[in-house]
């Protein structure tokens, strides 16, 4: 083999998934299509994503959170909303358009007291640089302007092609966007629902600015629109039929066109120094593996941005999938722990899904949605629906799952700290248990505090009385190397 894994895509799930490899000790190779970042498509407010609660959760225990706090647009930490980095917001986030206000959610809700790290907004060419960075310093390959055009998989490996040539690799993991080439060539079904409307986001230079005024989202007839929030920066969305190229550039025509029909204002584009579309469009992938080829991120599932999910979806699938596959490659893992990946995260991005569609019937411009707005801005007034919403989106809630909680542990340290070899961790004050654990070296750190045994991404395994067999179904068997 040349490479243990050839990862499709250096966006941000293809690198965090490769620091996840590294970190699991096996070799890692990233081919990216693009030569350069797209940074006039991803910068500043433009290319914004925000952070909910199990990411923020995954760069802390990988060390990266301070990192990513310092370059955020902005951050908001439940609970202290005066105390982030930019100062307070006036909302914790949005359903729909709608606004949740800081001061409706439930400073004692468990799930949001329990969740201290908070969530921000941080621009994708930052984060991305951020992750390039720790990939190559874990000893990650990033080769750009190459992108994968082919491949054979086999029961012992893949041959993937490429421009330069091909590589031979144990598995190929494909990060590699929506339009996944790699999910294409693998013929992994991609069932779902057909847009409703199409966003469009863009830098323009107007000759009549004073006619849109910075501020929220206008609703009209056609969809929606808002200025902001730095002047110059539109965001239009337009119900109706998609464009007929989604791969042609977006035009100085196009925004201006599209301005006119929605919101019924001309003022006088003259030039389009970014812009960017999308659609509502919901699909996912049958499944996220087909025998040494898996997808992650956008390339298995996508839907509206409203919400600010896809990011946080497919960290999540790089973290879950990052020590199963690392596993794997390197001999040890338990016989159908790989295919566990498809059945933990493939229900959490259905449930996500569900959540995005929620939002678009309720952005339709007629006027039954228009009540039905009214009704649900009414309930987001109340201290219980806002906590609700804000904790399903934030991913303080359902999202969370099982995530351990960062313990001080009885020596006076915090688990997370612990984390950032992404290694199991044993918690136990029992000298037997800890015991039993011997022959697992270089897999597992044993920690004192009450009985738990905690997966390299955060999860816990188990909590409480140990099983029978507490560490084989998880680490496989003793001796197989770390």
């Amino acid at each position: 083999m040349d490479v243990d894994v050839v990862v499709a895509g250096a966006g941000p799930v293809g690198l965090m998934l490769a620091c996840e490899l590294r970190l699991g000790g096996v070799s890692v190779l990233v081919l990216e299509r693009e030569a350069e970042p797209e940074a006039a498509h991803k910068a500043g407010a433009m290319g914004a994503r925000s952070i909910n609660a199990p990411t923020a959760d995954a760069f802390h225990r990988r060390g990266l959170l301070e990192e990513v706090r310092r370059a955020a647009l902005m951050w908001f930490t439940p609970g202290a909303p005066d105390s982030d980095a930019s100062g307070p917001l006036p909302f914790a986030g949005h359903f729909a358009g709608l606004p949740v206000r800081v001061d409706r959610l439930d400073p004692g809700d468990p799930d949001l007291a329990a969740h201290t790290l908070g969530g921000g907004a941080i621009s994708v060419l930052d984060l991305e640089a951020i992750l390039e960075r720790r990939a190559r310093a874990l000893g990650a390959e990033i080769r750009r302007g190459c992108p994968v055009t082919g491949f054979d998989a086999g029961d012992d490996g893949v041959t993937v092609a490429t421009p330069a040539g091909r590589i031979r690799a144990g598995w190929l993991a494909g990060c590699d966007g929506g339009r996944s080439t790699v999910r294409r060539l693998a013929a992994i079904a991609f069932p779902g629902t057909d847009p409703e409307f199409t966003g469009r986001q863009a830098m323009v230079e107007m000759t009549e600015p004073d006619l849109l005024p910075l501020g929220g989202w206008v609703r009209t007839g056609r969809g929606s629109y808002a200025h902001g929030p730095v002047p110059g920066r539109l965001h239009i969305v337009e119900y109706g039929p998609p464009p007929a190229d989604r791969n042609a550039p977006v035009t100085t025509e196009e925004i201006a066109g599209c301005l006119r029909r929605v919101a019924g204002i001309d003022p006088g584009i003259v030039s389009v120094s970014a812009g960017t579309r999308y659609t509502d469009a919901t699909r996912q992938a049958a499944t996220y593996r087909a025998g040494r080829v898996l997808l992650a991120g956008d390339a298995a599932h996508i839907h509206s941005p409203a919400g600010g999910q896809g990011l946080n979806l497919g960290v999540g699938d790089a973290m879950n999938l990052g020590w199963k596959l690392a596993a794997t490659a390197r001999g040890w893992a338990p016989e159908g722990l790989l295919d566990t990946y498809t059945e933990e995260r493939h229900p959490v991005g259905a449930w996500v899904q569900g959540w995005s569609d929620a939002q678009t019937a309720l952005g339709r411009p007629d006027a039954r949605t228009a009540a039905l707005r009214a009704v649900v801005a009414d309930l987001l007034d109340t201290v219980p629906g806002a906590t609700y919403v804000m904790k399903q989106i934030s991913g303080a809630g359902r999202l969370r799952g099982r995530v351990a909680p960062d313990l001080v542990l009885d020596d006076g340290s915090l688990l997370a700290g612990h984390c950032r070899t992404a290694r199991f961790l044993l918690v136990t004050r029992d000298p037997r248990l800890a015991a039993r654990a011997e022959g697992f070296a270089g897999r597992l750190t044993v920690l004192p505090g009450p009985d738990m045994l905690v997966r390299p991404d955060g999860y816990v395994a188990w909590a409480g009385e140990p099983p029978a067999d507490p560490f084989t179904p998880w680490l496989g068997r003793r001796g197989l190397g770390g």
